[in-house]
Formats: structure tokens, sequence, C-alpha cells
């Protein structure tokens, strides 16, 4: 079970969260295993939307938000009231950094736009997670993970060759978007040390939708030719696909020519090494049908054990096509604690995904369960605002929180 532990590389940093979904939750669930204490602000009644996304529930609770709200603090607060909004300037004063992902202008009409920051708390640091940026003609439009991947190009490229464009099978955008965030805060907090100030930092869907089509955005910069889908393959890189075998699918990622040797070589194939159009990667590329086509007819004669320990043992990069629950419950994610389990208030026992990143001296780690709906908001306002029972009670009273 996880518990209280040492201090993490972002101990004494206080963060607002202001934030709802997934791009924000993730990100300031970020800094909170890196060891922020984040404060989540949730609107009252109702809380954050994906607290009502499912099934499936534990105890009430939903899956969605119990994945990316860990290490937080939960309050509840009216943000369009007087009341709120004092509440949230005296949080804000209080905080080093502040991520929302309202509609654009939504914090500036509360009165808190970065002139406000800057005169009552100039060292804040304000994130703002946008759909499609502060400038522009689509400025003012929300922005949805599904119709990123579309706009962007990502699900031109997703999908088989003579299908249908096709999503990733997660909100891959809003994923990316909010580690982009992270990152983005983490660099404005390392500048503070050298300025003595915040700053804004704006990241959006949009911009990071088209910074993840990567290589394929500077394949098309170079050539002028538009991208297109490959299924399983790579557009630059051959063999580099999923191929059946005698009984299941395995993945393989040859990345060179000697590897394509050696995986010659492992299949009982060596001629094809020598051979014009198969020993250079670009022949390969040129010749993807055909070679991957003569691959798929070799390894449909044995099965997915007996080639991945060939395969392996000859140094070539391959896997099983596991499911998720396969790969949740395998060996190496047992071992590197990449599913841990935690003790939530309502709940019990809860399993979660472990934290992906290892720090040698200040560890990251699960301090905190998900919080329930203003789970800690009489401790927030009496331990951080200095209020008092009756004034808690008085606020709770008229559903400012």
């Amino acid at each position: 079970m996880e518990s209280e532990i040492s201090e993490g590389a972002l101990e004494g940093i206080r963060v607002l969260d202001l934030t709802r979904i997934l791009a924000g939750p993730l990100c300031t669930m970020m800094l909170g295993d890196m060891g922020a204490d984040v404060i989540k602000v949730e609107p009252v009644g109702a809380g954050d939307d994906t607290r009502n996304w499912g099934p499936p529930f534990a105890n009430g609770e939903s899956a969605y938000f119990l994945g990316v709200n860990r290490n937080k603090r939960s309050i509840t607060l009216n943000m369009a009231a007087k009341a709120g909004q004092d509440i949230l300037a005296g949080l804000t004063r209080k905080c080093d950094v502040l991520v929302e992902n309202f509609k654009v202008g939504t914090l500036e009409k509360w009165g808190f736009d970065n002139a406000w920051l800057e005169a009552n708390a100039p060292r804040v640091i304000r994130c703002s997670i946008t759909g499609y940026g502060s400038t522009g003609p689509k400025a003012n439009l929300p922005g949805y993970d599904f119709i990123l991947q579309a706009e962007s190009g990502l699900m031109s490229i997703c999908g088989e060759p003579d299908g249908t464009p096709m999503k990733y099978g997660i909100a891959i955008v809003d994923i990316v978007t909010g580690m982009l965030a992270c990152n983005s805060i983490l660099a404005a907090v390392n500048a503070r040390h050298r300025t003595g100030r915040g700053q804004h930092v704006e990241v959006s869907l949009f911009d990071s939708s088209l910074a993840m089509l990567a290589n394929v955005a500077s394949n098309h910069l170079v050539s002028g030719r538009d991208a297109r889908r490959f299924g399983n393959g790579h557009p630059n890189i051959v063999p580099y696909t999923a191929y059946p075998t005698l009984d299941d699918m395995i993945a393989v990622a040859v990345g060179n020519d000697a590897q394509f040797a050696k995986f010659a070589a492992a299949i009982g194939r060596p001629a094809w090494s020598g051979d014009p159009r198969y020993a250079k990667n670009p022949e390969r590329v040129t010749h993807r049908e055909a070679l991957d086509g003569m691959i798929a007819g070799v390894l449909k004669q044995e099965g997915a054990a007996a080639w991945l320990a060939k395969l392996t043992a000859a140094g070539i990069p391959c896997g099983r096509i596991n499911s998720v629950a396969q790969a949740l419950s395998a060996e190496h994610t047992v071992a590197r604690g990449m599913v841990r389990t935690v003790r939530h208030p309502t709940v019990g026992e809860l399993k979660t995904l472990g934290v992906p990143f290892r720090f040698s001296d200040t560890p990251a780690a699960i301090r905190r369960a998900p919080p329930t709906l203003g789970q800690h908001t009489e401790q927030v306002l009496s331990a951080e605002l200095g209020m008092s029972a009756e004034r808690v009670q008085q606020l709770r009273a008229e559903k400012i929180i």
C-alpha cells in the first residue's frame, strides 16, 4: 500500500488546479506525483465533469476521474460569485502555479488577468491550457481531443491503407498536451529562480496535435508530398510493423540494415540481406509490399512464442501484441511497480497506475488517493486562508463552497 513518504522534487511548490477533464488534470497530477501540493478547485455540487463519466465506477467514484486526480486536495467553490472570487484570489496569492483550462477570457472576465497577477501575485506561474490558443481565427472555440485528432491530420495517418481514417484508442492529444503543460510549467519554475517573477505559459490542443506529427510533418515539409496511412507500418522504415504468426500477432521493429541482416537470418532467409531490393532501407521502403508479404508468409509457419524467442535471441526488437489486461498484469509491469494499490476514503483498496518517472534522491510517489468531491474544503480554507469554522459554515449555507 502507498503512504506518505519522503519529500519529492517539487516539495514546497503549491499548485492551484482549476482544470477538468484530462489534459489539465493529468498535468497537475504529474506535478503532484513529483511532490507538489495540488489544490483542485471544483464546481459546487457537480465537480469535475469526469466524476460522472462511466461506467465503470468504484463505489460511486468514476474510474476515469480516479485515473488522473491522485495526489490532490479537492475543494468546491463557486468561482462565478464574488465571495468565491475572493477565495480564489486568496488561494492564488498562496500558490506558486495556477493551471486553468477555461475558455479563453474566462479568468479575465472574473478579474484575474495577467495584470492582476503581476500586481497581486507576481511570482505565480499561470498556465493556460486551451483548445486553439489565445490567437488566430479559432481562438474562441472549445477544444475536443477527437476533433483535434481529425483536424491535425493525425487521423489521416492512422488506419489501414485502404481503410478509413481512424482515431487513436486513447485521447492522445489531451495526454500529450497535459505532458507539454507540465514540461512548460517546470521550465517556468526554473526561470523564476533567475528572474524572481512568474509568467504566463500557454499550451493548446491545436499546437500539440500538430507537434505530434513530428517526422511525418517533416516528411511533408521537405518533400511536398502528403502523408498517407501505413496501417501498423512506418513511413520511413521497413520492416517495422505487425505480422500474423501461426497463433497470434507480433510486432517487429527493424531499425537499420545490420539489424535486417540479423532478422533475415533469424527467420531462415539470409539471402534477403544480399538482395539489392532489400539490403538497404530506402530500397526496402520502395519494395515494402513485397517484403512485408514475404515476411508474413514465413512468420505464419510458427507460433508467436517461438518467433519471439528466436528474434529476441538475435537482438531484433519485437513483442507480443498484448491486450490492456495482459499488459497491466505482465511480469515486467509488476517488476517496475507500474500498478499500485492506494487506500481511498470510500473505495477502500484502489488499484491505480504507478508513477512513470524515477528520481534517485527525491522520489516521486503516490502520497494521496484521488479525492472525493470537496474532501479538503474546510482543511484548505482554515489552514491556508485562516477562515473560522463559522465563516466556512456560512459560505456553505450560501452555496459558495
